[in-house]
């Protein structure tokens, strides 16, 4: 049986994050850094100080205090102390990070203090989350999640460096926590977001969601999901389909077959267990579904995933 909770929790889950904290930032002085683009996503917040984030193709910003900040397959950027400073590459930078820490100007005097971690997902999934998020989020320590957010942030810096029982478990549960608290700010700002994501705060479609997420294996129609949701069959069509992108049993179809090739990755259920787990009535009407998402039958993608899987485990 396939475990379902809600939209976020499942897709979270779904893309199995591997979280790196740190190294963190200690600076004094003038400096800049810039930070090639990278895949998934980077969350940080100020611990202590304030610097410049300066995106490729967007206005500067300027982090305080307190601040958090979330990057979404971001292009290029620049951390800098002012916005005359030129910067100079972050890696080699980087590299030479000492107990967690990367450290520019005296040690004396620390002027800044940037907590920062990259999260990594499951390259067959990211997509359910990165295509929903704008290069940059940023919440403000003023703002309503600011001081819920700004406390991670510090529990996060604290765990840096520090050697300890559970220390990369804790990190990474942090982590994770401080990636739902983003999503959350970032769903409630005035810009919305499209997606799933944005229409979980729209309270009829919001509620289909749940209910599809809650029992993924009920033979959902089309009429039960608007009257879920209190709406007319093409009401609800077309609300959903403004909100989340794509028509909703589409929506459906492509959230089952992720969740089946994720069990087929991990060989965790039968093809005749997960077309049941997915709301199918019979193996070939699943095989065709999945093969029409996905490109193989199922059969073949599990085949595939196991030779994989003994690639890596014998490193090739």
């Amino acid at each position: 049986m396939l475990g379902f909770r809600d939209p976020v929790a499942d897709a979270i889950g779904l893309l199995r994050p591997r979280t790196v904290i740190g190294p963190n930032l200690r600076a004094s002085g003038e400096w800049a850094l810039r930070f090639d683009p990278f895949l998934h996503v980077r969350v940080g917040g100020l611990v202590r100080g304030t610097c410049w984030l300066i995106l490729e193709g967007q206005e500067p910003v300027l982090l305080q205090e307190g601040d958090t900040f979330m990057l979404g397959n971001p292009p290029p950027y620049v951390l800098a102390s002012t916005l005359d400073t030129s910067p100079r590459p972050a890696a080699p930078v980087w590299a030479g990070a000492e107990d967690g820490f990367v450290r520019i100007g005296p040690e004396a005097v620390e002027d800044l203090y940037l907590c920062v971690g990259h999260i990594a997902f499951d390259d067959r999934n990211a997509t359910l989350l990165t295509d929903l998020l704008p290069p940059l989020v940023i919440v403000r320590a003023a703002d309503p999640q600011g001081g819920r957010l700004g406390q991670l942030i510090d529990l996060l810096a604290t765990e840096v460096g520090v050697v300890a029982a559970g220390g990369p478990l804790v990190q990474n549960h942090l982590a994770q926590i401080l990636l739902v608290h983003m999503l959350r700010a970032h769903a409630a700002q005035t810009h919305r977001p499209t997606g799933w994501l944005g229409a979980l705060n729209e309270d009829g479609i919001g509620a289909a969601l749940r209910a599809v997420h809650a029992d993924l294996a009920h033979s959902w129609t089309l009429k039960e999901l608007a009257e879920i949701s209190h709406m007319s069959r093409s009401a609800f069509a077309e609300a959903f389909k403004s909100h989340v992108g794509v028509p909703p049993l589409e929506y459906l179809i492509h959230w089952r077959m992720s969740l089946a090739r994720d069990a087929l990755a991990r060989d965790i259920l039968s093809i005749p267990e997960l077309a049941r787990a997915t709301g199918y009535r019979s193996e070939s009407a699943f095989s065709t579904a999945f093969r029409r998402v996905v490109g193989s039958s199922p059969a073949q993608f599990r085949h595939q995933a196991r030779q994989s899987s003994r690639s890596t485990a014998n490193g090739h």
